[in-house]
């Protein structure tokens, strides 16, 4: 059995309300305690020991394994092994790892060891700041090669969390939640689409049994990688709990060469004690410390996809454009059909070079049209496809992402443009940089429709690894060249979101539904992993595009109001009263959006007919919240809403924000606060809050908090 000196322990804290206790002695390391600060050395020694597990005679080993970030089979882990490959002959598939050394480089911990049988060494490294970041890194030290299979990096869960929050969904449904309990055994989630995915999102919630947004102790885990990924939780016949993720390879996709590497992605873990809320708080502030987060007002943008579609006429374009302006619109985005032969969804793609025939004076007409009326022009590309009624593909359909004597798999008439091919990537890279060299370009909507299928590279090889790495290095060699470029991430709508995509994005569009019913759960789940500032939200028009509901622009702009405000829709087309209630929500958005994007997301608890959400300022001065009813509800009136986490003592004048021209619910009378507003204190807030209005399903009422008096401090003792 494994035996630990203290010397074998590394504490490092997690700010002021957690730390991390690592065993450095078992090969890959092993967390031991992560959790609230301990104190001392001698209490930790005794928290450690008061949890020491017991081996079982019977069917078992004779030894527990342990649960390391990298668990080994050969030493007897009964889960799944965090790495699986083998050499030729199938030698070698069952490693041992010793450590060699480890070292603390500030608020990282990295761990060397090494099978030296196996010709193997492996480097784990633990990162602490706003969120705790685990990765690994496999080294082939043998003059023989090994194929890779998998490697994974696991995380221990505490027994006690025995609740499961995961994510699904599909196109125009994406980032639904799904809750379960957790008895036995495990859940996976895998994703083989080449891109993040909009049905297998990579993360997962492990909980307190019915933990809430504001109760319970939560985990969460996320696998920061925009292709294939792996995510299990797994609960072993001993009663330990883990999760664990990384990329899904596909045979053969990684074999390393003596000398060679393979890096994991990040396993991003955040934790909290108070509930679901404050965990994903720390997944919020990780974005906003990266360095691509945009720092200056998320400015309104106007998408001319569902105003004009493929119809580009470029006198039609810039009445739009006027319009846009007039009404407070600070970007204008010009979507899909403005390059080579792209009139419909069938030709053209990897052609990016501006339609003459649309555009017969270019696109600097329609430029200048929009930078002088005082916007930004952005516009759309799809870098990684291929159409084959293209001029690229006729030269070269050897550059599609395809495997050699098959018929090729298409989705939405195009492939996939094999960007490690070296000729490829320089062809994509070189247009889109004259692109942005030769036009007065400052956003890049950057799309990804189709998922990979049988996507075969260089030699017939699985190519999605290599896709993956290439779509990184051609966005980060743009922004290098172009650094005041914004670049957003769309696939399909939410296909591709997770945090290292944001490393190099400054947006991402959650969906391609616009319907406000739908977007208020889509939303919801997405601000569990990333902040309103990077969530592109669209006012569409009255009848959704994707859905044929028809809904009131109060309850689609209310919606968009928690996200990076844009507008979709034939604004020239607009009634008086349209463009005035358009024009208020403009000038609404801007008034708030300083608090909007900087501020903590807050969620609560309501019943399934609806929802409620909002954002406080990080020093509770001041807040915005929403209650929307989805649908009816058994009760004729709505529970009252409380809203934790103010400042207890502190009185806050709480009134409607009137946002567009609204109806409520078919009530005599509503609650008498709401005509003149109401002043309560965050504790009475906390504990009772306050009743909305009766709503008729649809819609929605916002409410504005500003605290108007402080708790009178304490005097100091002298």
């Amino acid at each position: 059995m494994h035996r630990r000196s203290s010397n074998d322990l590394i504490r490092l804290p997690c700010g002021d309300e957690n730390e991390l206790v690592v065993d450095v002695s078992t090969g890959a390391p092993t967390v031991v305690y992560w959790g609230v600060p301990l104190g001392s050395d001698a209490r930790v020694a005794a928290v450690l020991a008061a949890l020491d597990r017991p081996v079982v005679a019977g069917a078992g080993i004779d030894a527990v394994a342990p649960l390391s970030l990298v668990p080994e089979h050969g030493a007897g882990f009964p889960g799944r092994p965090g790495l699986v490959g083998r050499r030729g002959g199938g030698r070698s598939w069952a490693p041992r790892f010793t450590t060699v050394g480890h070292r603390v480089d500030g608020a990282t911990l990295v761990v060397e060891a090494a099978d030296d049988l196996a010709g193997l060494a492996l480097t784990t490294s633990i990162s602490l700041g706003d969120v705790l970041r685990v990765s690994a890194e496999l080294t082939n030290s043998s003059g023989r090669r090994y194929s890779l299979d998998s490697l994974t990096v696991t995380m221990p869960i505490p027994d006690h969390l025995d609740e499961l929050l995961t994510f699904d969904g599909r196109w125009i449904r994406e980032f639904h939640e799904q809750r379960r309990p957790w008895l036995h055994g495990g859940h996976l989630i895998e994703n083989r689409t080449g891109r993040t995915s909009h049905e297998h999102v990579p993360v997962v919630f492990a909980g307190t049994h019915g933990f809430g947004e504001w109760h319970g102790e939560v985990l969460g885990a996320h696998i920061a990688w925009s292709g294939n990924h792996q995510l299990v939780v797994d609960r072993l016949a001993d009663g330990r709990r883990y999760v664990q993720g990384g990329e899904l390879l596909h045979p053969g996709e990684v074999v390393l060469e003596a000398g060679e590497s393979y890096a994991t992605p990040d396993l991003i873990l955040t934790r909290s004690d108070r509930g679901l809320t404050p965990a994903t708080w720390w997944y919020h502030r990780a974005i906003r410390s990266m360095t691509s987060h945009p720092t200056s007002p998320r400015p309104v943008l106007v998408n001319t996809w569902e105003a004009v579609y493929f119809d580009h006429d470029p006198r039609r374009l810039c009445e739009l454009a006027t319009t846009a302006a007039d009404l407070g619109v600070e970007r204008f985005v010009l979507d899909d059909g403005w390059f080579a032969s792209r009139r419909d969804d069938t030709s053209g793609l990897g052609d990016w070079w501006v339609s003459s025939d649309v555009y017969p004076d270019g696109l600097a007409p329609l430029i200048e049209h929009v930078t002088s009326l005082g916007m930004d022009f952005g516009i759309w590309v799809e870098p990684e496809m291929v159409s084959a009624d293209s001029d690229v593909y006729r030269k070269h359909p050897n550059w599609a992402l395809t495997t050699s004597g098959y018929d090729a798999v298409t989705g939405r008439n195009q492939l996939v443009l094999d960007l490690a091919i070296p000729d490829a990537y320089a062809h994509v890279h070189g247009q889109l940089d004259a692109l942005l060299t030769d036009h007065d370009i400052r956003y890049m909507k950057w799309d990804m429709n189709r998922a990979h299928a049988q996507g075969s590279g260089i030699d017939d090889a699985a190519g999605a690894h290599d896709q993956t790495l290439a779509v990184y290095r051609l966005i980060d060699a743009l922004r290098a060249a172009h650094p005041d470029v914004e670049i957003e991430s769309c696939a399909s709508g939410g296909g591709r979101l997770d945090h290292e995509i944001l490393r190099r994005t400054q947006r991402v569009w959650v969906s391609d539904c616009n319907d406000p019913l739908e977007r208020q759960r889509i939303q919801r789940g997405a601000s569990m992993l990333i902040p309103p500032e990077v969530m592109g939200a669209h006012i569409g028009p009255p009848r959704s595009h994707t859905t044929g509901r028809t809904q009131t622009l109060a309850f689609r702009a209310a919606t968009a109001l928690f996200g990076h405000l844009g507008v979709e829709w034939d604004i020239t087309s607009l009634d008086d009263r349209e463009r005035e209630g358009l024009r208020a929500v403009i000038r609404r958005y801007k008034n708030h959006r300083d608090l909007l994007h900087s501020g903590d997301v807050v969620r609560f608890d309501t019943d399934e007919h609806s929802l409620a959400h909002g954002v406080y300022a990080a020093d509770r001065s001041e807040a915005i919240v929403l209650y929307a009813q989805l649908a009816t509800a058994p009760s004729l009136t709505p529970a009252s809403l409380r809203l934790p986490d103010l400042e207890p003592e502190a009185s806050y004048r709480v009134e409607v924000l009137e946002l567009a021209r609204s109806r409520w619910g078919p009530a005599v009378s509503q609650p008498s606060w709401l005509g003149d507003g109401i002043e309560l204190t965050g504790a009475q807030l906390a504990a009772h809050g306050m009743r909305p209005p009766v709503l008729y399903p649809e819609s929605a009422v916002l409410f504005h908090l500003r605290r108007t008096r402080s708790a009178t401090p304490t005097p100091a003792n002298h």
